[in-house]
């Protein structure tokens, strides 16, 4: 899953995304409000972290432009400011959730998987449980299974297998996975990608008889079942 943070403070800005990474999140940060509501509006993010005071244009402004887009994007604010006013008025702009800094990352966290479990706000729910064949991945406790049996993963493996998942059936570059997982613009010089591959397979396919995760040569990989 994908989120988006908009925060002007360096450190925290690079606190948050550093810790949302570790725990499976692809994370971008815009540091002012232009930028953030440029990628808020733009972006394929499943969720908004968004500080109220930003300069070049305010936490609210960004928020009120993405529900006026009818976007229903999930918004967890965040504010300097301890008072009733300013959570009264980002709730009634849209707001999902609030958190007033200085906050523990767990609290953060903790925050960010109750907005995710709720879904997008439309009345229906995206699904946190996700299965091909007898593969089911857990997205909210962060739990793979296959035929019942606990596979160890990672975060950036559960992070792959996760991405590759929702994209299950696609045949996805090594240029694409590099991107999309780790954020990064890929090197040909660079076999991140193929290792993390290898490694996953080794978790996931391997003991099994039934193969998931299929190369294509001088395309990519894709997960699929190859038994329907």
């Amino acid at each position: 899953m994908k989120i988006l943070v908009v925060e002007d403070e360096r450190k925290l800005a690079d606190y948050v995304q550093k810790g949302l990474g570790e725990n499976g999140f692809v994370v971008d940060v815009a540091r002012d409000g232009v930028d953030g509501k440029h990628l808020a509006m733009e972006g394929d993010y499943d969720l908004l972290i968004l500080d109220i005071m930003l300069p070049g244009l305010d936490g609210l402004s960004i928020l009120k432009s993405i529900r006026d887009a009818k976007r229903q994007l999930p918004v967890l604010m965040l504010t300097a400011r301890d008072s009733i006013e300013d959570r009264v008025s980002g709730l009634q702009q849209g707001a999902d959730d609030y958190l007033v800094k200085p906050f523990a990352f767990s609290e953060l966290l903790a925050r960010v998987h109750a907005l995710l479990r709720r879904g997008s706000g439309t009345g229906s729910f995206e699904p946190t449980v996700l299965r091909m064949a007898d593969l089911e991945i857990d997205l909210i406790r962060r739990k793979v299974t296959r035929q019942s049996e606990r596979l160890d993963l990672t975060a950036k493996e559960f992070t792959l297998l996760s991405f590759m998942i929702q994209r299950r059936g696609e045949v996805l570059s090594r240029t694409t996975l590099a991107e999309k997982v780790w954020d990064m613009n890929f090197d040909s010089d660079t076999n991140v990608v193929e290792v993390a591959v290898r490694r996953l397979r080794a978790k996931i396919d391997d003991p099994f008889a039934q193969k998931l995760l299929h190369t294509v040569r001088g395309m990519g990989y894709v997960l699929e079942d190859r038994s329907l």
